[in-house]
């Protein structure tokens, strides 16, 4: 089984909220992490329509039923037990006393935000990050393999093809979690969407231009984007707005969060294919930037994330906010090092000064070490690069100063 690296951060909440809320896109694993840290309180999906039913009508009865609190699951198709739940913890001071879950961004969190505002703490649970499957043992030694796959728990507990898995997972999300957040008229179109999207992982989002060549208008793709954002299949990394006396770009950049459910939908049939793949340098990006959120998010710390491009079309990738310091982190599929990888980091330092710290570079090969200052990790190094305890002298354990 992989361990959860979220779990210690879990706990912790658990120890000063009476009620903690999971979020997560579907089957990233919240169901088994919020059973494996609940001890022996009983478990609930409002998914199942009996159950769901009883907390529509009957929600104080409910409630009664479970003295010691429980699990709820995808706790967001019963809204209105939310304002019952309120109460409820009110009367109760235990802490850790209900777990909720929910896959949805949109109906879960305004309810919970405004029924249990102070009560609920909130973590975000994503697909396996590459560290939790080194641990477990399960993590693929070859870069292409790892982003062909992606990291959907189930693919990796079952005995199936990451192809026919995420087939099967995008069909129920159409068929199921668009009709609930949207009316949908044309699934086929919203699925040809959703592929353009997938064309555009890593780049500039320019909404205008994806509306016309879906054929729809501005505004359904404004929505469309958003009920993906909702359901944790994409998100935007917004601008960095610092301006360093040229003129810089506003738009934010669009990734998935999953690289296995991104080479899907782009038609690739297997890992060989990214080898030449035309958008391998997105696709590894869209892993890099998903696996520094990870990261983050693991840790139950804010996912502040930027990027930087002027007009020019000089850019950082990334760059973490840590607080008075920004961090630049390069990101290059390449497997061999070259001196353009530090071209974009030697053009911006200058322009900050001070303000940087711990430039980095993520790169499709395996060693990690410091070079000319910059800190370079391998591929399969890339939870290391928000690590600073080495940050001075090395990259970790597999630290070869250069």
């Amino acid at each position: 089984m992989v361990e959860r690296e979220i779990k210690g951060t879990l706990c912790s909440l658990m120890q000063g909220f009476p009620v903690v809320t999971i979020t997560g896109p579907r089957q990233s694993g919240k169901s088994t992490l919020a059973k494996a840290v609940s001890g022996d309180k009983p478990y609930l999906s409002l998914e199942d329509p009996d159950v769901r039913q009883f907390a529509l009508d009957d929600p104080r009865a409910f409630l009664a039923r479970l003295p010691n609190g429980a699990v709820l699951d995808e706790v967001q198709r019963a809204p209105d037990l939310l304002s019952y739940l309120q109460s409820r913890v009110d009367e109760d001071s235990r802490m850790g006393l209900f777990l909720l879950t929910g896959s949805q961004q949109f109906g879960l969190l305004s309810g919970v935000t405004q029924s249990l505002a102070g009560r609920s703490a909130f973590v975000e649970l994503l697909p396996f990050s590459v560290n939790e499957l080194q641990k477990a043992g399960q993590s693929h030694s070859s870069l292409d393999r790892m982003l062909f796959t992606g990291s959907y728990p189930p693919i990796y507990d079952r005995s199936i093809s990451p192809t026919a898995w995420l087939a099967a997972y995008v069909t129920a999300y159409v068929e199921r979690d668009v009709r609930l957040l949207l009316n949908v008229q044309d699934l086929l179109q919203f699925q040809h969407f959703v592929r353009l999207c997938a064309g555009r992982s890593g780049q500039l989002l320019n909404l205008s231009s994806l509306a016309t060549e879906c054929g729809i208008r501005h505004n359904t793709a404004k929505a469309w984007i958003s009920v993906l954002e909702a359901s944790y299949l994409v998100f935007r990394l917004r601008p960095y707005h610092k301006n360093f006396g040229k003129r810089i770009i506003k738009s934010p950049k669009l990734y998935f969060y999953d690289t296995g459910l991104l080479c899907w939908l782009l038609g690739v049939q297997d890992a060989e294919q990214l080898v030449v793949h035309p958008l391998r340098g997105a696709i590894f990006e869209t892993f890099v930037v998903s696996e520094l959120l990870k990261t983050k998010l693991n840790r139950g710390e804010q996912a502040s994330f930027h990027f930087w491009r002027d007009s020019n079309g000089n850019e950082i990738d990334v760059i973490a906010d840590l607080g008075v310091k920004s961090m630049p982190i390069e990101i290059k599929s390449g497997q061999t090092l070259n001196r353009d990888f530090f071209k974009a980091l030697k053009n911006w330092l200058p322009l900050v000064g001070k303000e940087a710290v711990f430039p980095s570079l993520v790169y499709g090969g395996s060693d990690s070490h410091v070079q000319n200052g910059v800190r370079v990790f391998g591929w399969d190094a890339v939870a290391e690069v928000l690590s600073f305890e080495s940050a001075t002298g090395g990259v970790g354990a597999r630290n070869n100063t250069r």
